[in-house]
């Protein structure tokens, strides 16, 4: 049996050497085009730029010449059908195979008529529809009792709505459940609930759609704005003017932040070495170097442990160090309280 490689290759539906010759125009360079299948697009290339309508006008004498080709092939009656779709399963036909591809080809058109959006061209939507067609064919199996048509077209919905989510916006959406169903739904249920008199509110349709009203309103600003290069001007007025990625604001704190949280570590460090000098009690130092400050803190069982006392003792060991820090740093620092209940109101 053919890989799935040499079966799509072998079903390629030719378009005639008379349709490159038709993109040629008088004075310009000759135009390829790429009739590898299967693909994402069918690509243009030129040795110049084209302008939009020169471009629309290739893809439509390339769309009207593949749309003349595919009415080439007939459809299939349900018996020579189902011959078709035996020989190919029992048997690894490939001629079978190519049969029923072709005659379901406009099968593809329809379904890609339909799910056309205004970013996606009509023929890459072909091509990815095709794509599908190939795989119902291949996994189509004649005697359950279902035409291939009906079978097929749900393997052809799958990979243009895969390919519509991939290929809708550079930045790629639709990558969780609730984005895909917000996606292909939102717009539609807007226009409902508008047209019986309800205002779609973001959470009104969170509950519609049972998902988070945050992913509602991530989702309605995607669809409403267009993606935007960061390193494009910020202002229309050329490029002197700022590129936007020097607009946002920055995750890390100020610069005269930074200077004063380490102006104040260093003065937490030097008046909590005074006070260690002052205080020499061991319990005191050990608590304070192993518990206090330090970022895996031991327990107070474990520092009874050490001391061979007990957790409450080791408990009031801690209380009277912490009170006697306290009163030292005030002292010491006069806004020290002011820097305590700054500590205490700043966010996590």
């Amino acid at each position: 049996m053919p890989s799935p490689e040499q079966t799509s290759t072998a079903l390629t539906p030719r378009i005639p050497a008379s349709a490159g010759r038709a993109l040629v125009s008088p004075g310009r360079a000759p135009t390829t085009v790429r009739r590898r299948f299967p693909s994402r697009s069918i690509a243009l290339r030129s040795s110049r730029r084209s302008s939009p309508s020169r471009r629309d006008e290739r893809h439509a004498d390339l769309l009207a010449t593949y749309l003349t080709e595919v009415r080439r092939y007939p459809f299939l009656t349900r018996d020579e059908e189902l011959s078709l779709a035996r020989r190919a399963r029992r048997e690894g036909d490939s001629v079978a195979r190519f049969q029923l591809v072709n005659s379901h080809l406009r099968l593809v058109v329809t379904l890609a008529r339909e799910h056309q959006r205004s970013p996606l061209a009509l023929m890459d939507l072909i091509q990815e529809g095709n794509l599908g067609l190939v795989q119902a064919v291949e996994r189509f199996d004649p005697e359950r009792g279902v035409t291939l048509s009906a079978y097929a077209a749900w393997w052809i919905r799958a990979y243009l709505l895969r390919f519509i989510m991939e290929n809708w916006k550079l930045v790629k959406i639709g990558t969780t459940d609730a984005q895909r169903k917000l996606f292909f739904r939102l717009r539609s249920e807007q226009q409902r609930l508008l047209a019986a008199g309800f205002e779609p509110s973001p959470r009104l349709l969170a509950e519609r759609f049972h998902v988070a009203e945050q992913d509602v309103t991530e989702m309605d600003q995607r669809l409403k704005q267009d993606d935007l290069r960061l390193d494009a001007p910020a202002l229309p007025s050329g490029d002197d003017s700022p590129a936007r990625v020097h607009a946002l604001p920055s995750g890390t704190p100020a610069v005269d932040e930074q200077l004063a949280q380490r102006e104040l570590t260093r003065m937490l460090r030097t008046e909590l070495a005074r006070f260690m000098q002052q205080w020499e009690d061991p319990r005191w130092r050990f608590i304070l170097e192993h518990r206090l400050l330090t970022d895996t803190p031991l327990s107070l069982e474990a520092i009874g442990q050490h001391f061979g006392v007990s957790r409450e003792r080791a408990r009031q060991v801690e209380s009277d160090l912490i009170s006697e820090l306290r009163e030292f740093l005030r002292h010491r620092l006069p806004d020290f309280d002011w820097l305590r209940s700054a500590s205490a109101s700043a966010p996590a």
